[in-house]
């Protein structure tokens, strides 16, 4: 039996209607079996920022399903739940699955990659997993997943002391 995590996101429409038919879709799988869920967080939308705010959270489940089954199954969770195929990166959605972490594979196909390419950028992410399985190990850069916020919280606070030494050398310039 396989333990994977699974991140769930959704910002159109009612966002808690659709989070909860997902979740009981996959609680009502056979096989499917969810042991953990994180809190639902609020959170900014990544890259597009002209949308609704996404409710993120995070679940642990056990399966027998392999990745590629558990994959289409989570499509069709989607497509069931009204999402519409849009080929636009990062737009808003009904309901996003995603395959976060699948034991400690490593997979690089066409649709399915796992570990999930970003998820370590990702803080909507990393804090609702965070909250279930600090201990998880990312398999790719074989770091944990509190260690994975940690830095980015680091990259966060260093990226915005850069742009408050840009604005006041800039004010400087200006100034002179």
């Amino acid at each position: 039996m396989s333990k994977l995590f699974i991140g769930i996101g959704s910002n159109k429409g009612n966002r808690e209607e659709y989070i909860k038919r997902a979740l009981d879709h996959l609680d009502k799988d056979p096989q499917i079996k969810i042991l953990k869920k994180a809190t639902i967080i609020e959170t900014e939308p990544e890259g597009k920022s002209e949308q609704d705010k996404y409710l993120n959270l995070v679940v642990e489940i056990e399966t027998f399903l392999d990745p590629y089954t558990l994959f289409k199954r989570l499509k069709n969770i989607e497509r069931f739940l009204g999402r519409k195929e849009v080929h636009e990166k990062w737009g808003p959605r009904e309901i996003d699955l995603d395959i976060l972490l699948f034991d400690d594979l490593i997979i690089k196909g066409k649709n399915l990659k796992i570990p999930h390419p970003e998820m370590h950028k990702r803080g909507f992410v990393l804090q609702p997993l965070c909250e279930i399985a600090p201990e998880v190990t990312h398999p790719g850069l074989n770091k944990r997943a509190k260690d994975l916020l940690e830095d980015l919280s680091k990259e966060h606070e260093s990226n915005q002391v850069a742009q408050e030494n840009q604005s006041a050398h800039q004010e400087t310039q200006s100034s002179q």
